[in-house]
C-alpha cells in the first residue's frame, strides 16, 4: 500500500487505541449493564441507593381510576386510550412524595389546555414510518387558529367531534 493510505489508517488506529486507553482511567469500574442485561441500560452500581431515594412524581392512569372513573372509562374507550392522564393534567405527585389524594396537602393538578398541548400529537406528520402519521392531524394555521382546542373538542370524548 502507498503511504497516503497507510498514514491516515495508522492515525485512526492510534486515535482509537488512545480513546480505549483513556476509557480505562475515566470510566468507573462499576459502570455497565450488570446482571439484568440491558433491562435498565447502562448505570453505575454505586448509584443504586441514590436512585432508590428519588421520588416518582407520575403515578400512571391506574392511580386516577378510583376517583375519576367516569373520565377514566371514557378515555379507555377512545382513541386517547394509550395516553396517560398526567400527560395533560400534570403529575399527580410531587418530588417530596405528596400525592394528589392527600387531603390536607392536595396538589392542584394543572390542565394544559393550550393548542401546543394538542399539537404535540395532532400536528400532521407525513412520515409513513412513524406511528404518528396514523394520528389525525390538523393545520393549526387554518383550523380555528385563535382558540384552544378544548373549546370545541372534549379530550375525554374525542370521537364526539365538535361536541363539548
Amino acid at each position: 500500500m502507498k503511504n497516503h493510505v497507510l498514514r491516515p489508517l495508522f492515525a485512526v488506529i492510534g486515535i482509537i487505541v488512545l480513546v480505549l486507553a483513556a476509557r480505562i482511567f475515566y470510566v468507573p469500574k462499576d459502570f455497565g449493564v450488570h446482571e439484568r442485561g440491558y433491562m435498565y441500560g447502562w448505570y453505575r452500581k454505586a448509584n443504586i441507593e441514590d436512585w432508590k431515594k428519588v421520588q416518582v412524581k407520575y403515578q400512571g392512569a391506574e392511580y386516577c381510576k378510583d376517583c375519576h372513573d367516569k373520565n377514566y372509562g371514557a378515555i379507555k374507550k377512545s382513541p386517547h386510550q394509550n395516553i396517560q392522564c398526567e400527560n395533560c393534567h400534570g403529575p399527580a405527585g410531587t418530588a417530596e412524595g405528596i400525592v394528589h389524594f392527600d387531603s390536607d396537602k392536595l396538589p392542584k393538578l394543572t390542565v394544559d389546555k393550550s393548542r401546543q398541548q394538542c399539537l404535540r400529537c395532532h400536528y400532521p406528520l407525513p412520515y409513513p414510518s412513524s406511528g404518528r402519521s396514523k394520528i389525525k392531524g390538523i393545520d393549526p394555521d387554518k383550523h380555528n387558529p385563535d382558540i384552544e382546542c378544548s373549546m370545541c373538542h372534549n379530550p375525554h370524548h374525542p370521537n364526539l367531534e365538535g361536541m363539548r
